[in-house]
């Protein structure tokens, strides 16, 4: 909670940390509206996962050129062009008239927000390391708040009934807020370092972890982007509640990210995985009664065992004996960024072939796959977290 007290008292790391919160806001707003765009161009699941794959394919494709455009305009300009440019993409796919104009426009707003990532977390790595201090938790926690933000939106579906409105909204409070706290972070400059090599070898024992990171982040992809869908669909709830499973999942998210570390530091980190990974198969075991208050504490329950999990798959990578902590780290992190962008639209395959409970049967043997790889990493050549 220190990493917590210290961006809130100050603006030089309250600014970063509200960038992370602020792509959740953009995101989370988009993915509540994603039933109400499915049902006003009149596609079928399956179409709306090809959708969302574009959504990804736009993240993966600024990968590349990314850390270029960063190191020549510097990280904290990088930060807020990338803020200015998820802005403007994310009104695009409310406002897309057509199947294919809606791929277009999620490939837009998947490139700014995957320029933005990139940017921000570099942005809290240089300002880390400029003051000696440590507050990367605790912006991600501040990720999970803006879906906390976006998720208490749901409840102007309603009274709005206007997704334009509602997202040019979330666009002004993202951009009051770091127009006034930019100028803390626009003018930092990333450090210039080589990339070492990689090499197969010395990363064979974050295969599993690796592994781990891309089903239990894409297991989280998917309750983002399809949880709205199942409670309309499947729970047959109102439409107020369309996003309060959403909403339910990224609450406990940020409180477990917030308390986390207290916990881990008593447990260990290899039992908190397990133990993350039990509360998130009792939550799909509630999830899959299809009872509407169920589901939504289902969903919620599910977001506190996800919590848990990559930040200390994080820990247990940067531990792996032989394996620099950096390069476990960035392995880990990419393995389970590839899941969160890649399972939603395979989850939108398989509901459009059988049913969305389907999905989420595949998703509860996903978290017992977890479950028993984490009893497996006992036995890898990690040193204790």
């Amino acid at each position: 909670m220190k990493s917590l007290h210290l961006i809130l008292s100050n603006p030089r790391y309250f600014g970063p940390a509200w960038v992370f919160a602020s792509l959740n806001i953009l995101f989370g707003t988009w993915a509540i509206y994603i039933p109400t765009v499915k049902e006003n161009l009149g596609i079928d699941k399956s179409q709306l996962g090809i959708a969302i794959f574009f959504l990804s394919l736009g993240v993966f494709t600024v990968f590349p050129v990314a850390a270029r455009i960063i190191n020549k305009i510097g990280v904290g300009r990088a930060t807020w062009y990338g803020v200015l440019c998820s802005c403007a993409a994310a009104i695009l796919p409310l406002l897309a008239p057509s199947y294919y104009t809606l791929m277009a426009s999620l490939f837009l707003f998947g490139a700014s927000n995957g320029f933005t990532d990139i940017a921000m977390n570099t942005l809290v790595t240089e300002v880390e390391k400029k003051d000696g201090t440590n507050f990367m938790s605790a912006a991600h926690g501040f990720f999970s708040l803006g879906g906390v933000l976006a998720g208490l939106g749901s409840f102007l579906i309603g009274p709005l009934d206007n997704p334009v409105l509602h997202m040019g909204m979330a666009v002004a409070l993202v951009l009051i807020v770091n127009l006034i706290f930019h100028k803390k972070f626009k003018h930092i400059i990333a450090a210039i370092t080589e990339n070492e090599g990689f090499s197969l070898k010395v990363f064979r024992p974050l295969l599993l972890l690796g592994l781990i990171s891309f089903v239990a982040m894409g297991s989280e992809g998917a309750i983002v982007d399809w949880s709205g869908l199942y409670l309309k669909e499947i729970s047959i709830a109102p439409e107020p509640l369309w996003g309060a499973g959403f909403l339910g999942f990224q609450i406990t998210m940020t409180v477990g990210r917030f308390l986390g570390d207290g916990v881990s530091a008593k447990l260990g980190s290899i039992p908190m995985v397990a133990w993350g990974t039990v509360l998130v198969i009792a939550g799909y075991g509630l999830v899959l009664t299809t009872n509407m208050y169920l589901s939504i504490i289902g969903f919620s329950l599910s977001g506190l065992g996800f919590s848990v999990m990559v930040p200390e798959l994080f820990r247990i990578g940067g531990k792996v004996r032989g394996v620099a902590s950096s390069q476990g780290i960035a392995f880990i992190a990419g393995s389970g960024y590839a899941g969160f962008l890649c399972a939603p639209p395979i989850i939108g395959q398989i509901a459009d072939a059988s049913s969305l409970v389907t999905s989420f049967w595949v998703l509860l043997c996903c978290a017992i796959f977890i479950l028993v790889a984490t009893f497996a990493l006992f036995g890898q050549k990690v040193k204790k977290a």
